[in-house]
């Protein structure tokens, strides 16, 4: 096996290592090779037994029972070339108690590019010169280790990366390294309190998950270096930003993510990071109010702000100065609207994640000017539909669109947003998982499901029901309003060949009673020839409505009408409904039998808000009554006439006429 890259033996009963064990590897070195060696009961390792073998990686952890064992195995390995030497224990396979610093001694005799040891208590000052034997590894990583009273470190010390992860320290440490370029400091128990440091080769900083409080960051005092290009900050307490990085113009890398930050949105505070290309602010409780709090991050590649707010839930335009935006993350920021213009000036984004936020529809007009943005996640949100024209204003590079877990709403007046999910499966991400949210019935439901043929049933039939609903509406607005109307119509069949009781029925104000009774009544009634007049009420029917009244005994049984137009009948409604129960009649009789009397000059605007009674005033003849011996006997005689008029004529009543 020439390409063995890993091979692992671990928790085997190996015990003795011997020369003739490694014989392959010394004649056919594998140089990428990995050996794992772990858990294993060793005892003993033959000086030499790995004199000129070179290696990837040794991991011996949890071998040795006792410390003169481990030191004797550690011997053992001198004259190996290592990539990376792993040595330790593991959490739940503590063999050793305490580590004694003549344990490392025999590294000395080993060349070891990365050195790793984990899982050991009381690290004490004492086991300081161990460390001598390393001076030269690169990289050194110690894990899950008691460091009591440790605080220098010898100046010898070549390293260029320490790793510290899962420590206990008394204090923050304050070691001088002058080589080293890059610490990882993370999840160590330390106290909240970060001190400052004097790194000034310093370029990679991890301070990841020590719960550490920050009263003023960040500037090249705080950290003791100006050449720093990577700064993790991600995982701890209050962090308050109360200078913006001077002295640390080459970051490239900045992580604030789920810590606390103060002041972050009060003033520019990255202005001076013009190199900056990764930025991760998410869950740190900011509260978005200043709109220019990305000023100057023209370089900015990546920025990932999730789990926090903005102002009214709205999201302005804030990236006015991120050209080179390519990843933008916005998810879980409660955002229930999208400015119009928010995204204008982001022309190489890529990726956008608005998912887990509040938006009520997929309006698309925020992304049209995205013309690179290949993936956009909107899932998690509250979204029931998009307007048709909105749909199309999505960029063109779209590859993966991610509605699912939304709000949507399958009805027929969202029909065009469901084809259109149907018509992008391809642009769609997981289109079988989006299901519907309503209506109740189809809860659930993938909207895949959803059949057009519902909607134009539905459409038929909701047509059908609204054209019947109007035409009964409209058939009963006819009915009721020309119900009187109707009435008449089937009394003039009814009476049409009998012969009238009445020769008048009189339409009258009750105001005008006393001349009707007085003038009209006595002259008709009691003259030659006498008129017999049908009045309301003398000749009505007791118990029957008065419209009935009106239609039955009035025009039914009358010839003629005689309307006695005044300023109380055209301000009396039922005044004016009889006009115009006479006015049907007259059409449907075929007979010129209505006789208007105008007792009293009228006012024209007063008469024109009848606007049909005021045509057939101007338009025909009528009579006018006036209160003088020659008026009164011209408008009785060219009444009588009128009254003549189709009146049956018997050889009595035709000599009573020539005697009068």
């Amino acid at each position: 096996m020439p390409n063995l890259e890993y091979l692992d033996l671990s928790n085997n009963k190996i015990q003795n290592i011997y020369h003739t064990d490694l014989q392959v590897l010394h004649q056919k070195p594998l140089l990428n090779l990995s050996l794992d060696l772990s858990l294993n009961p060793l005892d003993f390792i033959q000086p030499g037994a790995f004199k000129e073998i070179k290696l990837r990686e040794l991991t011996l952890r949890s071998n040795f029972n006792s410390t003169d064992v481990m030191k004797a195995s550690i011997q053992g390995l001198a004259g190996l070339q290592i990539h990376q030497l792993v040595l330790g224990e593991f959490k739940n396979e503590r063999n050793l108690e305490r580590f004694d610093k003549s344990i490392l001694e025999g590294l000395c005799n080993l060349i070891i590019e990365k050195f790793r040891i984990a899982y050991f208590d009381k690290f004490s000052e004492d086991a300081i010169d161990s460390f001598n034997c390393l001076a030269n590894v690169s990289t050194i990583s110690l894990v899950h280790l008691y460091f009591n009273g440790f605080k220098q470190l010898p100046k010898s010390l070549g390293w260029q990366r320490l790793e510290l992860v899962k420590c206990k320290f008394e204090q923050f440490p304050t070691w001088k390294l002058d080589s080293l370029k890059e610490l990882v400091f993370s999840a160590n128990e330390v106290g909240n309190t970060f001190t400052q440091v004097k790194l000034e080769s310093l370029e990679f900083l991890d301070l990841s998950r020590n719960d550490f409080s920050f009263k003023s960051c960040c500037s090249e005092r705080d950290l003791g270096t100006t050449r720093l290009k990577h700064l993790d900050l991600s995982f701890n307490n209050i962090i308050t930003i109360s200078s913006n990085f001077l002295g640390l113009e080459q970051l490239e890398y900045l992580d604030f993510q789920h810590s606390s930050l103060k002041q972050v949105s009060d003033f520019s505070v990255f202005l001076p990071l013009k190199n900056l290309r990764y930025l991760d602010i998410s869950y740190t409780h900011t509260q978005v109010a200043f709109h220019g709090i990305f000023n100057g991050l023209i370089s900015l590649q990546i920025l990932k702000m999730a789990g926090n707010s903005f102002q009214d839930n709205f999201l302005p335009n804030i990236f006015m100065e991120l050209t080179n935006l390519t990843i933008l993350d916005l998810s879980d920021c409660q955002l229930e609207q999208v400015s119009q213009v928010a995204f204008n000036s982001l022309p190489k984004l890529q990726l956008l994640n608005m998912s887990h936020n509040h938006l009520l529809s997929l309006d698309t007009l925020p992304y049209e000017p995205l013309h690179s943005l290949q993936t956009l996640d909107c899932s998690f949100n509250r979204i029931v539909a998009s307007k048709e024209q909105e749909l199309r204003h999505f960029p063109s590079n779209l590859s993966s669109l991610n509605l699912t877990r939304n709000d949507f709403a399958c009805v027929c007046e969202h029909q065009s947003f469901l084809q259109w999910v149907k018509d992008q499966r391809q642009l769609l991400v997981e289109v079988e998982q989006m299901v519907c949210a309503k209506p109740l019935d189809m809860q659930g439901m993938p909207m895949l499901n959803f059949r057009n043929a519902t909607c134009q049933v539905r459409k038929t039939i909701i047509t059908v029901s609204v054209f019947t609903v109007l035409l009964v509406s409209l058939v009963v607005v006819l009915v009721y309003k020309f119900y009187f109307h109707l009435m008449l119509l089937a009394g003039c069949k009814k009476y049409s060949r009998g012969e009238s009781t009445y020769d008048a029925f009189v339409i009258y104000s009750s105001q005008d009673e006393d001349w009707v009774r007085n003038e009209l009544v006595k002259n008709l009634e009691e003259g030659v020839p006498p008129f017999q007049l049908c009045l309301h009420y003398r000749d009505f029917i007791p118990g029957v409505a008065i419209a009935a009244n009106i239609i039955q005994e009035g025009f039914h049984k009358s010839r003629k009408v005689i309307v006695v137009v005044s300023q109380h009948f055209i301000q009396s409604r039922w005044c004016i409904f009889e006009y115009e129960i006479a006015q049907t009649w007259q059409f449907l009789s075929s007979r010129a039998g209505i006789i208007f009397i105008v007792l009293q000059k009228l006012e024209k605007s007063l008469l024109r808000q009848q606007v049909e009674l005021y045509r057939l005033l101007n338009r025909n003849t009528y009579l006018e009554w006036e209160d003088s011996v020659l008026g009164r006997h011209i408008f009785w005689r060219r009444l009588r006439k009128a009254l003549l008029d189709g009146k049956p004529r018997s050889p009595e009543g035709m000599a009573d006429a020539e005697g009068s």
